[in-house]
């Protein structure tokens, strides 16, 4: 039976995007999760270069010098 229905298929021109749009959607986590989780990550990589820029004194994070001699 699966035989028969493999080699009856034909495939169609070009990729079926609406279909699998479809497919991927039902199948998936919905979309607040997964926007929530990007925003969690994201959140979490920025105060991770934040702190990481400063520990490393890189930038504009970096203690700035100051101009100490001033003309007479």
């Amino acid at each position: 039976m699966i035989r028969a229905e493999v080699e009856t298929w034909k495939p169609r021109r070009g990729p079926d995007w609406s279909d699998m749009m479809i497919r991927l959607a039902a199948a998936g986590p919905s979309p607040w999760v997964i926007y929530t989780t990007a925003s969690a990550a994201l959140v979490v990589i920025l105060i991770t270069a934040f702190l990481v820029g400063s520990w490393l004194q890189i930038g504009a994070l970096a203690p700035q010098p100051i101009n100490t001699h001033f003309p007479h």
